[in-house]
């Protein structure tokens, strides 16, 4: 038996069979182990971003040289670190979520950015098909049915400065190395989060 399997085996574990009969002792240990694996949420996100590189799908440059060069244009344009990181992770979903991979970055991010950086990760995708749904059967102004939000403007920029822009073979970006402690400041305690008091405590 390996010594992770053996480690696994042995930690502390709470003893009910269903969540009615939990005791305090029990979700002691549940929080404990609980914030400990979230501080590894960070190594996740990049193993997962990782994923990207070499996967075309037809483009110019990989979909994490995409994600690069996005975060790099964002970065080098004095965005603040939460906007470079959403950037960065703005199309990770690309792997599990094919049909509404914004959801799946704007999932990840929810709880360590603000209002505004979120709502352009959740809706990235509906502004950046100005750019080419008319070329495939779609509506390139589906984005107007969002017209009188508030974060309309800014959801735009993002997508004609850095996202459509986002596809130069020949551009120097930064490597994934120069956005880590970026990520890691960012993801480092969330913002807003039904668990973050419990966070702070832990």
């Amino acid at each position: 038996m390996s010594e992770t399997v053996d480690t696994l085996e042995h930690e502390a574990r709470a003893g009910f069979s269903a969540m009615v009969d939990g005791t305090q002792e029990d979700w002691a240990i549940i929080a404990g182990q609980y914030f400990a694996f979230a501080t590894g949420l960070p190594d996740r996100v990049l193993a997962h971003l990782r994923l990207l590189d070499g996967d075309f799908g037809g483009f110019p440059i990989d979909r994490l040289q995409h994600s690069l060069q996005t975060a790099t244009r964002a970065h080098r344009d004095g965005r603040d670190e939460q906007y470079v990181v959403m950037a960065l992770l703005h199309d990770i979903g690309d792997t599990l979520g094919s049909y509404n991979h914004p959801d799946v970055a704007a999932a990840i991010i929810k709880p360590f950015v603000s209002d505004e950086v979120h709502w352009i990760c959740a809706n990235h995708g509906a502004f950046q098909g100005y750019y080419y749904f008319h070329f495939i059967g779609g509506d390139r102004n589906l984005r107007d049915n969002f017209r009188d939000h508030p974060h309309f403007n800014a959801c735009a920029e993002f997508c004609e400065k850095y996202d459509q822009a986002a596809f130069d073979a020949d551009y120097d970006s930064e490597p994934l190395a120069f956005f880590e402690p970026m990520l890691r400041r960012v993801m480092a305690r969330p913002l807003k989060s039904m668990y973050a008091k419990a966070a702070e405590a832990a």
